[in-house]
């Protein structure tokens, strides 16, 4: 096989992979309105809530990961691992028994679902302006995208690693839904004690 030819493929799968990824968050912003944004502005937030721009760019890296990761995983008959691997078992860490080749489809199949997630959370939360489906997605979320990396381990293990705070984000967006269904769910229990009717 040429070299040449190869390169240019490989360079084709990256950034195709790249755009794929980054092209879901582009979706999602569709969804965000005027209108949705001053809803979000009057609800009730925790403490730890993030600023609008910060989640913009958080998703971002997170979406360059998952395109880097989903090129690893495409390309993972020409990766060689051996390196990685040594270095792994210096820390007396002995990966080798998770490396099977697992099944790519049902891999690239659970990667497709977490991506149509995230950009489903969009329009969920913000299109619908629903807390309490916000909060339904972004577990299922946090679900696909840890079967992500059980699926990518077997494959190729610097995916499953880039995947890592993809999964750390999700898990903290199911606490941060469930701490607005909390607070914005029982609005009418303030409004009544304001207004004395209860």
């Amino acid at each position: 096989m040429n070299i040449k030819t190869l390169s240019k493929k490989n360079l084709l799968i990256f950034a195709g992979s790249i755009m794929l990824c980054l092209a879901a968050g582009l979706i999602s912003k569709i969804f965000i309105s005027s209108e949705s944004l001053i809803w979000y502005e009057y609800l009730f937030k925790p403490g730890l809530t993030p600023p609008a721009w910060l989640f913009q760019w958080i998703w971002m890296i997170l979406y360059l990961l998952m395109g880097i990761s989903l090129y690893l995983v495409l390309n993972s008959e020409n990766i060689n691992q051996e390196n990685f691997l040594n270095k792994i078992k210096k820390l007396k860490i002995n990966p080798e028994p998770c490396l099977t080749q697992g099944n790519k489809k049902y891999a690239l199949i659970i990667f497709g679902l977490q991506l149509f997630l995230s950009i489903l959370l969009i329009p969920v939360f913000f299109g619908l302006k629903s807390t309490s489906g916000g909060l339904l997605i972004s577990i299922f979320l946090w679900a696909t995208m840890y079967l992500t990396i059980y699926k990518f381990y077997k494959i190729t293990i610097p995916a499953a690693l880039l995947i890592i705070p993809a999964v750390l984000w999700s898990a903290y967006l199911v606490g941060l839904n469930l701490t607005f269904c909390m607070l914005n769910n029982t609005q009418w229990v303030f409004w009544s004690f304001k207004h004395n009717l209860i």
